[in-house]
């Protein structure tokens, strides 16, 4: 079905009240611990056929598909780009337990599962195993977020977050290429599926990637890049690796991670130019996303609920616990740690992405395994979006402080050596801190670099106090920051 005219309006308007209802109910949807993905299908039921009829989104719809693609370029390219190689070499044990034992086993006994009480053929268990093993982003960040989990916890689940749809989408790939022969594939079939994930796909996205940072690097010494705008230079990577592979046959997706990878370990500064800004947009464009599967696709998993669906359902969440509590013995968690990272496995739209791959390319029995999905993901956001609430008890707040007037801060920038400040008179020079060091009433060092920086750098300002920039309050009150003091900041 084309997209018409009449779409048109409708479509640019769901854009327009998705990103002022993401802006408006932010704060109160953090305060209240209510599942943020559960507000934008509620969105998507209101305006759908079901509702006020305003936008009709079938799963053939283009719009949906377009959206999707999209959508699951920057669910990969955001989880490559968020990876921070520094903690997966320090965690290479944690990282190898997590995706390995803890999430191929989970996709594999899922995949049993569907078999075994669904009575799906096995390529077809196959790819809904992986999808269903897969964790949601936005959910997992919401969770990650919250101050009061473990940094073990945070730790583990960032690993597989950023990790584990690297290697369940093969495996989704795999399955269709069952799926679409119907019998087991030839060698030679083999080989081009295995020459696309292994060399094509990434090799394909890292070339992208290593000509975008190298593109970059030449402008930023010639003439200069605006920070902001770095992030959208990231999101243009990221389809430009997807087009790239798609052209070659490969697969785009697997492109976009490996470009993001690549990024991630190339140029530290652009992957925290795309987490503070980027983020937030592709962010809105998940939310987009959730909003059209609530319109009518999601809810399809109500009409397939019975006693063998609904087993099904604890089989998938018993599943992650299954396979994630013995794949954690070796690792030096606690026990309350274990059983936390066993149980929080969302299933949100990294789920339905990887589900409707076999739609968009026309295999049989594939709208099956979307309303069986479906279903599975409405109850992980029941579940999982309301159990951080109970289960995730926040830190006890620290006393009031008492009032003070703000005090001066002077800002180091970490590209300065020995120029004279830039930008008026927020930036100084390393020689101008060493003047100011000397000086009566000496400033106090401040390292906010953000975490990413922080943890890749080997070198350090002697005498400086670690802030925490995403939580640069609390840091503060804990290194007991003078407040009537000048600061000089290093940020970069």
């Amino acid at each position: 079905m084309p997209f018409t005219p009449e779409q048109f309006l409708p479509t640019i308007a769901l854009v327009g009240i998705v990103i002022i209802l993401s802006a408006l109910l932010s704060g109160l949807v953090e305060r209240s611990g209510l599942p943020q993905i559960a507000v934008f299908l509620g969105l998507g039921a209101v305006i759908g056929p079901s509702g006020l009829n305003l936008v009709d989104v079938g799963l053939h719809s283009p719009i949906l598909r377009a959206v999707a693609t999209l959508s699951l370029v920057l669910v990969l390219f955001t989880d490559a780009v968020s990876l921070n190689l520094g903690d997966v070499r320090k965690q290479r044990f944690l990282a190898f337990l997590m995706i390995g034992p803890g999430t191929i086993v989970s996709a594999l006994l899922i995949a049993l599962c569907a078999w075994g009480l669904l009575g799906l053929s096995p390529a077809a268990a196959l790819i809904l195993g992986a999808a269903l093993a897969s964790t949601d982003p936005v959910m997992l960040r919401g969770l990650l977020g919250r101050p009061g989990i473990s940094p073990s916890v945070r730790q583990a689940l960032r690993l597989e977050g950023g990790m584990n749809d690297a290697v369940l989408l093969p495996m989704v790939l795999i399955g269709m290429t069952y799926l679409g022969k119907g019998q087991s594939p030839s060698a030679s079939e083999w080989a081009h599926l295995g020459l696309s994930i292994v060399i094509l796909s990434p090799a394909a996205g890292a070339i992208v990637g290593l000509g975008a940072v190298g593109m970059l690097e030449l402008v930023r010494k010639r003439i200069g890049v605006r920070r902001d705008y770095e992030s959208i230079y990231s999101l243009g990577v990221a389809f430009a690796a997807f087009a790239a592979a798609e052209s070659v046959h490969g697969s785009g997706f697997l492109a976009a991670f490996a470009a993001g990878l690549t990024i991630s370990y190339l140029d530290v500064e652009l992957c925290d130019c795309f987490l503070e800004y980027g983020e937030t947009t592709a962010e809105m464009a998940l939310m987009f996303t959730f909003v059209l599967f609530g319109v009518s696709t999601i809810w399809s998993g109500l009409g397939i609920i019975g006693a063998g669906t609904l087993l099904f359902v604890a089989a998938v969440l018993a599943a992650r616990s299954a396979a994630f509590i013995p794949a954690l013995l070796p690792s030096k968690l606690t026990w309350t740690n274990r059983l936390l990272i066993a149980w929080f496995g969302p299933r949100g739209l990294s789920s339905l992405l990887l589900i409707l791959l076999p739609l968009f390319a026309g295999l049989p029995g594939s709208e099956k395994l979307v309303t069986i999905c479906c279903l599975v993901v409405l109850c992980s956001v029941v579940l999982h979006g309301l159990s951080p609430s109970i289960l995730v008890k926040p830190p006890p707040a620290a006393p009031a402080a008492k009032a003070e007037p703000p005090f001066p801060v002077a800002v180091l920038d970490a590209a300065e050596t020995t120029s004279p400040a830039r930008r008026g008179s927020e930036y100084i020079s390393l020689t101008e801190l060493k003047d100011l060091q000397a000086s009566p009433t000496p400033p106090v060092i401040v390292d906010a670099r953000s975490e990413r920086s922080y943890n890749d750098s080997d070198e350090s300002i002697p005498g400086s106090i670690r802030v925490d920039p995403e939580r640069s309050v609390l840091t503060a009150s804990q290194q007991q920051l003078p407040k009537n003091a000048i600061l000089a900041v290093l940020c970069a």
